[in-house]
């Protein structure tokens, strides 16, 4: 499972906040969304594209990586031929055709390796420091049922496909003869998204964590969780949810990491200010290749030359 990190990093101020956390949740709960029906869908602009829902990416030069993390440098320059890019995440009605058309079975739903990690809000008294206080390894979640046999894709058609393998995310790119983009192709992809924004700056227009992680989220952005692809202002190039909503897979391999595991871009609804802070172009995180999660998705590139 992808590893995270507090700002934060002192154990007693941790501890403090715990405490202090603790005895606020009763009335910062009062701020939670209520349990409504989902938004089933946002509306997007006609797209007159050779390729369908796919917008062109031109070749460019730009500069990859930052200092923010350690992981992300170093800063470099980089150049990338021009592609093809889905404008948003796969989703759960674009996978089912897929599941439909083919019979294929994900690899959360067989029975050598059933189950994906699902986001879980911690209650009690719970150590903020440690991932696995709000990381749970659900043997009856798949892309069905995202977050366990109580959850459904039902009214979520339009939203991102997750727990979802590289595996699954290949075989779905192959079916539609596409690829899954790199790490250079994505971060030139999502280059425009923040140009005017510091790094450490939570973005306006993304769906990410308002609120104190992983215990409150205010849900200012109108979303508690995913959100249906589209709903947030896209870049520059018209592509959507290039950050924030779920982490995106690429293709490369993620270096010196047991067991194998992929390169993430983008960050998710679970990013916040006081955690993660990895709402950003240039962030990267590594994803085992054969765990699906709750906040995980991908989209596809096609590598071929524009149509005039």
């Amino acid at each position: 499972m992808m590893q995270m990190r507090f700002t934060l990093t002192s154990k007693p101020i941790l501890l403090l906040l715990s405490i202090l956390v603790i005895s606020l949740v009763a009335t910062l709960s009062l701020f939670q969304p209520s349990t409504q029906q989902p938004i089933a869908s946002c509306t997007l602009p006609e797209l007159k594209s050779p390729h369908a829902g796919m917008v062109w990416v031109p070749a460019g030069q730009f500069t990859m990586g930052s200092t923010f993390y350690a992981e992300e440098a170093p800063r470099r320059t980089v150049s990338v031929p021009g592609f093809w890019m889905d404008r948003t995440e796969v989703t759960n009605k674009e996978f089912a055709d897929f599941v439909n058309a083919t019979q294929y079975v994900t690899t959360a739903e067989r029975p050598s390796k059933k189950g994906a990690a699902v986001f879980v809000v911690p209650t009690g008294n719970v150590d903020l420091s440690s991932a696995s206080s709000w990381w749970r390894y659900a043997d009856d979640a798949n892309w069905r049922h995202p977050g366990g046999s109580t959850t459904s894709i039902e009214r979520r058609e339009n939203y991102p496909v997750v727990a979802i393998t590289i595996e699954d995310a290949q075989a779905y790119a192959k079916w539609k003869g596409r690829a899954l983009p790199t790490e250079a192709q994505w971060e030139r992809a999502a280059s425009d998204t923040a140009k005017e924004r510091p790094e450490h700056e939570q973005p306006k227009n993304a769906n990410t964590w308002q609120g104190l992680f992983p215990l409150v989220d205010t849900a200012e952005d109108g979303f508690s969780g995913s959100a249906p692809v589209g709903c947030f202002k896209p870049n520059e190039l018209g592509l959507y949810d290039m950050i924030g909503n779920v982490w995106e897979l690429t293709i490369d391999t993620y270096a010196d990491r047991t067991p194998p595991t992929r390169v993430i871009k983008g960050g998710s609804f679970l990013c916040a200010p006081n955690y993660c802070i990895r709402y950003r172009p240039a962030a990267r995180q590594p994803q085992e290749q054969d765990l699906g999660t709750n906040h995980v998705g991908f989209r596809t590139v096609l590598n071929a030359p524009p149509l005039n």
